[in-house]
């Protein structure tokens, strides 16, 4: 793609301790060195998934924008809303809905201060507010949702829906209404799980690759082996139009690799990146060494 300015790759998370000696080199491990001291030199956009399981510190936020500022200073953050705000309190054993969506106006607070701390220092490029495939689109939700989007509405919005109802053009049509920005998803198709699309309805495009683990999406034992998935060139390649076709649409797009398991995602985001900008791409020396599908990506380095 001529111009891919416009579009940051990166990965869900960076504090994963299976990517010890896989990604991270030995400094990291010894504390030596911070994973954002390091990951940022590779990828222009890390979303944050810790907020979903609990809500930023904002001195926690301060230092990594810190970090990040001294390794890539163009780099941003998008973060994952707390799980009150989005999932069943226990979600595991009932479907989630407006009706069993329980956040607090503490809740609230302390979202607001860790998302601030980020926006404070211009490090936040989005606000992802995620909701599981059990959340349809009824008209309870909806309402629920529209309350929501009201209560975040000073940060850039992006809502990932995963039931195959929210596909629909008067949803399409809200979003745009709303400016927010509708997440496209790879993820194992089953029932009426979304397919793969390629909306815009904001500034914002957005597209997370969860993995096609059919086999252990709903069914396992450990939720790394979810995302214990590797996109094959060809699987990549199959998102190379839909990735371009929203960046030209948006003003920016984010490619966020979630199949994090043994740092799988960030192989895929580097490959992604190589695919649309036909540019060299930097490859962290030990993610080389154990992924040999990513010779490809060095080669153009060692070229350039």
């Amino acid at each position: 793609m001529e111009n891919s300015d416009n579009i940051r790759f990166g990965t869900a998370g960076w504090s994963y301790k299976d990517w010890e000696s896989i990604v991270y080199p030995p400094e990291v491990r010894l504390r030596k060195l911070h994973p954002l001291d390091y990951l940022p030199q590779f990828v222009d956009v890390i979303e944050i998934n810790t907020s979903f399981y609990g809500h930023i510190k904002p001195e926690l936020a301060k230092l990594w924008c810190k970090k990040v500022e001294a390794s890539n200073p163009n780099f941003v953050f998008t973060a994952k809303l707390h799980r009150s705000f989005t999932h069943s309190p226990v979600a595991i054993i009932e479907g989630t809905s407006a009706s069993t969506i329980k956040p607090t106006d503490e809740d609230e607070v302390q979202a607001k201060e860790g998302l601030e701390a980020l926006a404070s220092e211009h490090r936040l490029g989005a606000l992802l507010i995620q909701f599981p495939v059990s959340f349809k689109n009824t008209d309870e939700n909806r309402e629920y949702l529209e309350w929501l989007l009201r209560q975040f509405i000073e940060y850039p919005r992006v809502v990932e829906v995963r039931h195959s109802s929210w596909n629909r053009e008067e949803t399409l049509r809200y979003f745009t209404q709303k400016n927010v920005a509708f997440c496209n998803i790879d993820q194992p198709v089953l029932g009426q799980s979304l397919a793969p699309t390629q909306h815009v309805t904001s500034e914002i495009g957005y597209v997370r690759l969860h993995g096609r683990n059919y086999d252990q999406w709903f069914d396992c034992d450990n939720r790394n082996d979810r995302y214990n998935y590797l996109y094959s060139e060809t699987e990549l390649a199959s998102w190379k139009g839909k990735v371009e076709n929203i960046a030209r649409q948006s003003q920016v797009t984010y490619v966020v690799a979630n199949n994090h398991f043994q740092g799988k995602a960030v192989v895929n985001a580097i490959q992604m990146k190589h695919l649309i900008t036909g540019r060299p791409v930097r490859v962290p020396e030990l993610l080389l060494k154990r992924y040999p599908e990513l010779q490809k990506a060095a080669t153009a380095i060692t070229a350039a």
